[in-house]
């Protein structure tokens, strides 16, 4: 069975090759997705993320929903990725940003065309 899991965008930007990225929060653990399949979502959205790609929005409460009821099923530790190191990007992106860098980037209005400026 496949899953998608909601997690909310605390940045998004342009890789180096065009590609639409953002950095999503899914429980406390921040990881990096592709957004080319939802180019409405913006920071402070909540998106389905499978395998890395955000497939679509849903709103706070569906993603609360969500978390409650994987914690009832003790399946939250599935978000970790073994062998990647916390802290470390997969895609050599760097250092994700916590939440609060994140909303202060995109409180200040600051935009970026590249991924590695903004996260």
């Amino acid at each position: 069975m496949c899953l998608a899991i909601p997690g909310k965008l605390i940045a998004v930007a342009q890789d180096q090759n065009g590609v639409r990225m953002g950095r999503a929060n899914f429980a406390g653990i921040i990881k990096e997705v592709c957004l080319e399949y939802t180019p409405e979502a913006e920071c402070g959205d909540y998106v389905l993320v499978h395998v890395g790609f955000a497939l679509g929005k849903v709103d706070e409460e569906e993603a609360r929903r969500t978390y409650e009821a994987l914690e009832s099923l003790n399946q939250l530790g599935d978000l970790d990725t073994p062998g990647i190191e916390e802290g470390e990007s997969p895609l050599g992106l760097g250092p994700p940003r916590t939440e609060l860098e994140a909303n202060s980037v995109a409180a200040s209005g600051s935009k970026s065309s590249t991924v590695g400026e903004v996260l």
